[in-house]
């Protein structure tokens, strides 16, 4: 941990922290003195996060949630609400990708996954932690998206359209709060980074070829501490 810890004090909580872009921003988070609570379906890989962030030197706590899972987000939101005032960080990072294929070929089962995880979780998170977000100084939400919700690309439509839905309702509602509260809202699209989700869209990259989760991360971060508009919206290149 450095010694500059520029989020000390705030409580932030990110959903698919137990790998990828999820669990890298998660220990970014807490290096940069945040409290994190870490959300995602596995255990043992969660713990493993939080090992190494309390390794390092920072706190945060395991909260071991299938997102999908009928008020299972509700619940969270519950004790949350019972053991900190407010909450100063959403990070919606979990997300689920089915198999590539045409839209006329896609699997109902998959898509149906998709469609839970990446839109409607997401709304229940919103109206689960605005509370908690409202009542924070300065409550900021980061939701990661995808180019192909906002570039429609062939084979990738269970998927993207799920990401459109998600950037659509982010985008709305950021401009509801916006001059009602301090509360601000960005999505931020990871580009090519190197993830389990990648590989398994490009079995044939050599993931050295592109960034680390570290990366985006480390931008996350960043933006956190700027001064963005509620509704801003950027990519990661490098």
């Amino acid at each position: 941990m450095t010694d500059t810890k520029p989020l000390e004090g705030q409580t932030a909580l990110v959903t698919g922290a137990s790998r990828g872009i999820g669990a890298a921003t998660a220990i970014a988070l807490a290096e940069a003195g945040a409290h994190v609570i870490l959300v995602a379906r596995k255990v043992k890989a969660l713990e493993e996060v939080e090992d190494t962030i309390h390794a390092a030197g920072g706190t945060s706590t395991i909260a071991p949630l299938d997102l999908t899972e009928a008020d299972a987000v509700g619940r969270l939101a519950g004790a949350i609400a019972g053991r900190w005032e407010t909450l100063d960080i959403l990070v919606l990072s979990a997300a689920y990708l089915p198999e590539l294929t045409p839209v006329s070929q896609i699997d109902p089962k998959q898509f149906t996954q998709a469609v839970m995880t990446n839109f409607v979780a997401t709304q229940a998170l919103i109206a689960s932690f605005d509370p908690l977000l409202r009542r924070a100084e300065n409550g900021r939400i980061i939701g990661l998206t995808s180019s192909v919700g906002a570039g429609p690309r062939a084979f990738w439509g269970a998927y993207g359209s799920t990401k459109a839905a998600f950037d659509n309702l982010l985008d709305t509602y950021a401009a509801e709060v916006e001059k009602l509260s301090p509360l601000r809202v960005a999505i931020v699209d990871p580009g090519a980074t190197r993830t389990e989700m990648r590989a398994r869209a490009y079995p044939g990259e050599n993931p050295e070829t592109v960034k680390p989760p570290e990366k985006v991360a480390e931008r996350i971060v960043a933006l956190l501490q700027e001064d963005f508009a509620t509704g801003h919206r950027e990519r990661v290149e490098s």
